[in-house]
């Protein structure tokens, strides 16, 4: 009994936090960026406000493309670093384990300086050298979602077994692997892709425009305007999420249902 109001009581607890901490400004702030003019009245003229300003679509066209982006070439580079580093690089996990946490060490300043003159000139003068700091930024993150999810499945016998079938090395990463920690993708794919919504330090320094930028000069102009940016912004990192977890979880049941189906030809 007394276990029971205990958590009955945690639970409380836990409830009374998150509404006081996260809920109630979330709402407080959702309500006063629909107040009209001069405060007075309910109307969407902030929100109309903030969608007609100079430069809105193509903040949030770059910044959605630089974060598919460097998403893809997080998981193409990592994937496989980790599958080698659990099957035959165990020796070196301590080292890729270090360099994995330098991004939270060295300073962004440092980084986004140092790093820019270390690429080939080709991408120096381009938006898309902030692919490649978006990828580094997110290793640490990257790195312990699937090295979590890698360490929880039976690596080397599935491995064993796609390549005594006859498969090579690219099919049985892609469809043997993957699938085996789809938890881990995903959990990585959201981490990268939110790091390269919200990051504004780098591409600051770099003085390249996308919507984290550009919001910091739009809200200077509109007290209203920049509780309507940042409402907006929570909801639609919010609404992107959802849609890639969807699309994640509608993706892994038709692959089950075709391994099945495969399977049953077999037999």
């Amino acid at each position: 009994m007394n276990k029971k109001l205990s958590k009955i009581s945690l639970f409380i607890l836990v409830g009374v936090l998150l509404l006081a901490i996260f809920i109630l400004p979330l709402l407080a702030a959702t309500i006063f960026s629909f107040k009209g003019m001069g405060g007075k009245g309910y109307s969407f003229i902030n929100y109309q406000w903030l969608i007609e300003q100079d430069g809105f679509w193509p903040a949030i066209s770059t910044t959605l493309r630089l974060a598919i982006l460097a998403a893809i070439l997080n998981l193409s580079l990592m994937v496989p670093t980790m599958v080698f580093l659990h099957l035959k690089g165990q020796k070196w996990k301590p080292l890729v384990d270090a360099i994995c946490i330098l991004p939270l060490i060295i300073p962004v300043v440092s980084l986004a300086i140092g790093a820019q003159v270390a690429m080939p000139g080709i991408l120096q003068n381009t938006e898309y050298e902030l692919v490649f700091f978006y990828v580094v930024i997110g290793l640490p993150f990257t790195y312990r979602a699937l090295d979590t999810s890698l360490s929880s499945v039976p690596l080397k016998t599935l491995v064993e077994a796609s390549r005594s079938l006859g498969s090579n090395w690219l099919n049985t990463i892609i469809r043997v692997i993957t699938p085996s920690i789809r938890s881990g993708i995903t959990a990585a794919l959201f981490l990268s892709f939110a790091l390269s919504l919200g990051e504004y330090t780098i591409t600051s320094l770099l003085h390249w425009e996308t919507f984290p930028t550009w919001t910091v000069v739009a809200a200077q102009q509109n007290i209203l305007g920049a509780i309507a940016i940042s409402v907006f912004t929570f909801a639609a990192a919010i609404i992107l999420m959802t849609l890639i977890g969807l699309s994640t979880h509608k993706g892994s049941g038709r692959e089950i249902v075709e391994e099945e189906h495969n399977y049953g030809m077999a037999e």
